[in-house]
């Protein structure tokens, strides 16, 4: 998943860019209404675009898991760096310093999940 970080002063114009290039509509998440997003058209990828509290306008990626403990641990041997545990996802730096996320998702199961063992 691709996601777009703004801050809130340019939340609204960014949201309205993302949805004009893509083609799609990108909903409010009623659990996270900081998060507006959809599956892109025609492809495996999903976007959203994050109000956030504080924090220059960037992007970063999301990895879904059905374990995330064990994804967790797999990129930190890897050189990765937990920043923050949130309720069902962890945010990381890269080796590069770069943000990414590890989210918990019940959609990820034995018949679509990749297997790293």
């Amino acid at each position: 998943m691709i996601v777009v970080d703004a801050p809130p002063d340019q939340h609204d114009a960014e949201l309205a860019f993302w949805q004009a290039a893509s083609g799609t509509q990108l909903n409010q998440l009623e659990r996270h209404p900081e998060y507006h997003g959809a599956a892109l058209p025609h492809t495996d990828i999903a976007m959203l675009v994050q109000r956030l509290g504080t924090g220059p306008a960037r992007y970063h990626v999301d990895i879904h898991t059905d374990d995330l403990d064990a994804e967790l641990a797999r990129l930190v041997a890897l050189g990765a760096h937990l920043v923050e545990r949130v309720d069902f996802w962890c945010v990381l730096r890269d080796p590069a310093g770069l943000l990414m996320c590890v989210v918990l998702d019940h959609r990820v199961n034995a018949s679509n999940a990749q297997r790293w063992d």
